[in-house]
């Protein structure tokens, strides 16, 4: 049984945060030690959840500035696209906040795709992981990685996805990834900055 839907206000958060209860962490007990959880996250200040729009004044954006160039984001810029992801769905933009200092300190985003293939499946990316490095000892990278992870599973995901630096592959073997035999590769063609369409469709 999915979850009531009649409590989740979509105004609060970019996705339902009933779908981040429950997780099925048993499945995954070997790679945290000690063992945490999403909703257990080894400190009384720290919380998992899902984006938030007033995250924007919470360091969404500086952390993923660690990660990989950002832009003049504008507040309106990441407004609207925030609104934009959670009218198409299929993002699950996950948070880690300090309560303490009301600031984001990690971040990952699953992205799901409907496919035809494997009886009309569906299939997940994992994107845009990070974690304030100031944060390190606490197993939080694990722990935000697992937790979109057991959510793609939740969903029915068929499988999950990503694309790393070569330094990065130990860690995600560590929490179970493998690099498939003869489908390792990641191929990519890049193009140069075009004008922002406002409204595809």
């Amino acid at each position: 049984m999915g979850p009531d839907r009649r409590t989740y206000d979509p105004r609060q958060y970019l996705f339902d945060p009933a779908l981040l209860k429950n997780l099925d962490w048993g499945s995954v007990k070997g790679y945290l030690s000690p063992p945490i959880t999403n909703e257990g996250p080894g400190e009384s200040w720290l919380v998992v959840r899902p984006l938030q729009i007033e995250d924007f004044d919470k360091g969404y954006l500086q952390i993923l500035t660690q990660l990989t160039a950002v832009g003049n984001v504008s507040r309106s810029d990441f407004e609207r696209q925030y609104w934009r992801m959670q009218q198409s769905g299929g993002y699950y933009i996950t948070v880690i906040e300090d309560t303490r200092n009301r600031k984001i300190i990690g971040a990952a985003t699953l992205v799901t795709e409907f496919k035809f293939i494997h009886n009309c499946a569906l299939r997940a990316r994992l994107e845009d992981v990070v974690v304030n490095n100031t944060y390190r000892g606490k197993q939080l990278g694990k722990l935000i990685v697992l937790t979109v992870s057991l959510l793609s599973k939740k969903l029915g995901c068929y499988k999950m996805s990503l694309d790393c630096r070569d330094p990065l592959i130990p860690f995600y073997k560590s929490i179970g990834y493998k690099l498939e035999p003869g489908n390792a590769n990641s191929m990519i063609v890049r193009f140069e900055e075009t004008p922002r369409i406002e409204n595809p469709s």
